[in-house]
């Protein structure tokens, strides 16, 4: 045997033994494959987490799929969370489900109304709003104690905006980057939004979550998934996204590249990912100030009791050290 070829064969030899040694982990969506979850896909794609050391496998959620019963039962490792109150409430019923990041500083849920409606949050008030029974039970609480919204004068949403475009004066829940754009395309004008978020609704979203277990006895796996997820969000919000919304329309047959488009136009153009902490710490950045804030703001709403052990929810232990900011 040649010493080229000698060396060919032992360069193939580490190759398998590293692809071998790479640790295999599930990371559970809580929704359908979209641009919301670009940065994830991103850093399958390009190899991000493999440099670490994981081979991620992303499981869909959808409306049969509940990803977080998978991860309680041991079946995947990681899952997407939507906001803080799923995470108080572990904590209420003892459930060991920790917040390691949080991808988007802010929370992407919106009202939107017809043009010249409402100047501002607080004028919605003057309107009928739609919002479903989940809204109605978490942040309308929060918008009745915050400004001043009534019972009376919301009316369920059934997820179908007909009522809202047969009715100048009513507004209407959203997802920043879903209502809106479906106005756009099919009612043909552009509606006035108006960001949760941004009236003080302080929620942390698209959290990254694991069990207590996982931390203790993995933590270098929750580091390498955590530096990765918010590696891969610089590269999809400031690089090249495109093998990520291949992979997303992939998953999501019902995935366009305009609406890809449109969604992170909208992430970028409202700090969604890259806002507030992230800006000095990086992607994926946690405050416990801020988690207090929102906490504080739910139990004087009335959707959470005083006196929880909050703490107990999420750690900063694997965040707020800067990690990919040099990929901006």
């Amino acid at each position: 045997m040649s010493l080229r070829i000698a060396a060919v064969a032992a360069l193939a030899v580490a190759s398998a033994t590293s692809v071998q040694a790479q640790e295999k982990v599930s990371f559970g969506t809580n929704w359908v494959a979209q641009a919301e979850h670009g940065g994830f896909y991103q850093s399958v794609a390009d190899g991000t987490y493999a440099e670490c050391g994981l081979d991620v496998t992303i499981v869909p959620g959808g409306p049969q799929v509940n990803n977080r019963a998978m991860m309680l039962a041991g079946k995947i490792d990681f899952h997407m969370g939507g906001d803080m109150l799923q995470p108080f409430n572990a904590v209420k019923s003892n459930i060991p489900v920790v917040v390691v990041a949080a991808t988007f500083q802010k929370h992407p849920q919106v009202i939107v109304a017809h043009p010249g409606k409402a100047e501002t949050f607080a004028d919605l008030t003057d309107l009928t709003v739609l919002i479903g029974d989940n809204g109605f039970a978490s942040f309308y609480q929060w918008m009745i104690s915050e400004y001043g919204f009534t019972t009376e004068q919301r009316q369920p949403y059934t997820f179908n905006p007909a009522p809202f475009l047969a009715d100048e004066n009513k507004a209407m829940q959203g997802y920043l980057s879903s209502e809106p754009y479906l106005i756009q395309k099919e009612a043909g004008f552009t509606p006035d939004v108006f960001l949760l978020a941004d009236a003080g609704f302080s929620s942390y979203a698209t959290l990254i979550e694991t069990m207590a277990d996982t931390i203790e006895n993995k933590p270098e796996v929750v580091q390498c998934f955590v530096d990765g997820s918010a590696k891969g969000w610089y590269n999809y919000l400031y690089g090249d996204p495109s093998a990520a919304n291949a992979m997303i329309k992939a998953d999501n047959a019902d995935m366009t590249d305009d609406k890809i488009a449109f969604a992170i136009e909208a992430m970028k153009a409202n700090g969604i990912v890259d806002s507030g902490e992230a800006l000095t710490d990086g992607i994926g950045a946690l405050s416990p100030e801020k988690i207090q804030d929102f906490y504080d703001k739910m139990v004087a709403a009335g959707v959470l009791e005083a006196g929880l052990d909050i703490e107990q929810a999420y750690t900063t232990q694997f965040v707020n050290k800067g990690v990919g900011m040099d990929l901006k």
